[in-house]
């Protein structure tokens, strides 16, 4: 390689204490170093070549290097919810109508502190890049994406945003009040919108459009067959709610007379550019099936344990074949977005499940890191190489959490979740010393607060 010049745009990360790669063979350096120049790492080694001059330099000597965590599930609206009362001991059918009316009231302005609230959180745990699957459009209110792209795009988070939308509404047969749903050729007309507008395909993108119907209980078969093609032309993902609970499985029995899986196979969206969120109840031949077609999964086990929903059949999925990412989910059934919280809930509700053996610590970041890059379809994140973006989070082996601790990758999932130290995202520290450097967090959460006590007809905690 050419010997680099002083760039701006240059990061060297050096004297790393250990350094997980991710790379496919559970790589661990001791004292090494990372070298990115325009957001792309160059060198990855033991120790850097004499004469690099990078732009800015930081010393890691107390920490564990990673790559950013991803998030491959989520709610950002229902930051505005959290701990409610009225829905806090319910199962997801009863949760989601007690709080349906609730978001009824989101707008713009909501949803943006919403969002800004929640990819703060993430980043904070070190996530370096989030989806949002959002589908409630209440009446008037048609421009809630664009909100949570400019959040996104202020705070520096790699995003992508799924088109979420629901058309089923009580009326006909559905969950959802009919004041939050909108008609098909809405949907289809703002899908296509977004996708033209703000969908980048390029290798290093920091944003990616996805199309997301809700649930096979809040849409029509036509609109899932549709946004199949939709997906198809344009050459961009989906993502829905599936086998989530034994609700929806009665639910789609009923009116579909078939399983819910069946019933994705049949509207075109058994494929590789597919991922869906929970999974829980999936059989061995289903779980086979989806493996073959490499359909994709967002394992939540924060929030399938909050609502009593299940346990997700992940080792199953893994050795099938299937991509397996992690997802907080909404932060009002989590009620937290903290992806290395969710590395660890993995890890534990999957030891609960099938033994101390079934899975490791360095599986569980694994989950956290290159399963969520291959659910989102992404080569470029994920792992720490040269050629790859250089999305890294540092955890400071410092901390009282992880005193005593004698290794230090499993302390990451096996000691008590904490603040990353410093987080980096596309070669620009967002994250330094436990605190965020892209936008003063007070004024925000002062906001957000105001807007979640209006929301939930209370008044504000603080």
């Amino acid at each position: 390689m050419k010997k680099p010049s002083r760039s701006q745009s240059s990061l060297l990360i050096k004297d790393i204490h250990t350094l997980i790669t991710m790379d496919g063979s559970e790589s661990i350096l001791r004292g090494g170093f990372i070298y990115a120049e325009g957001g792309e790492i160059k060198l990855i080694g033991k120790h850097p070549p004499k004469g690099l001059r990078p732009g800015r330099t930081i010393s890691a000597r107390y920490s564990v290097a990673l790559p950013g965590l991803i998030n491959t599930h989520h709610h950002l609206c229902q930051t505005l919810t959290r701990a409610c009362t009225a829905a806090a001991d319910m199962e997801l059918f009863d949760w989601l109508t007690t709080l349906y009316p609730m978001w009824a009231r989101l707008d713009e302005e909501s949803m943006h502190a919403a969002a800004l609230v929640g990819m703060a959180e993430l980043m904070l745990s070190g996530c370096t890049t989030t989806t949002d699957h959002h589908y409630l459009f209440p009446r008037g209110q048609s421009r809630l994406i664009d909100a949570e792209i400019a959040a996104a795009r202020k705070i520096g988070i790699r995003f992508h945003p799924t088109r979420g939308s629901m058309s089923v509404g009580q009326s006909k047969g559905g969950l959802p009040p009919d004041s939050v749903v909108q008609s098909e050729d809405v949907i289809l007309e703002d899908c296509e919108r977004l996708i033209r507008k703000y969908h980048d395909p390029a290798p290093g993108a920091m944003l990616r459009i996805a199309l997301a119907p809700c649930s096979p209980f809040s849409v029509s078969e036509g609109l899932m067959r549709q946004t199949a093609a939709m997906a198809q032309r344009h050459q961009v993902r989906m993502h829905t709610h599936l086998a989530e609970t034994r609700d929806e499985q009665d639910y789609c029995l009923k009116r579909f007379g078939k399983r819910p899986l069946d019933f994705m196979a049949d509207v075109g969206w058994l494929k590789d550019t597919t991922w869906v969120a929970h999974g829980i109840y999936f059989n061995s031949r289903e779980v086979n099936r989806l493996g073959r077609a490499r359909v994709g999964l967002a394992h939540c086990p924060s929030s399938n344990m909050r609502l009593g929903s299940g346990v997700a059949p992940v080792l199953a999925l893994r050795r099938a074949g299937s991509p397996v990412g992690l997802g907080v989910d909404g932060s009002a059934s989590n009620d937290s977005s903290h992806m290395l919280a969710e590395a660890r809930q993995a890890l534990l509700l999957n030891r609960l499940a099938h033994g101390a053996a079934a899975i490791k610590a360095m599986e569980a970041l694994q989950l956290a890191t290159l399963g969520g890059a291959a659910c989102l379809g992404r080569n470029d994140i994920g792992c720490l190489a040269p050629g790859r973006r250089a999305d890294v989070a540092l955890f400071d082996l410092r901390d009282v959490g992880y005193s005593g601790a004698e290794d230090a990758a499993a302390a990451l999932v096996l000691c008590a979740p904490t603040r990353v130290h410093t987080l980096v995202v596309e070669g620009k520290v967002v994250v330094e010393n436990h605190e965020l450097r892209t936008l003063s967090i007070e004024p925000v959460l002062a906001r957000h607060r105001r807007f979640a006590a209006k929301m939930v007809g209370s008044r504000p905690l603080l």
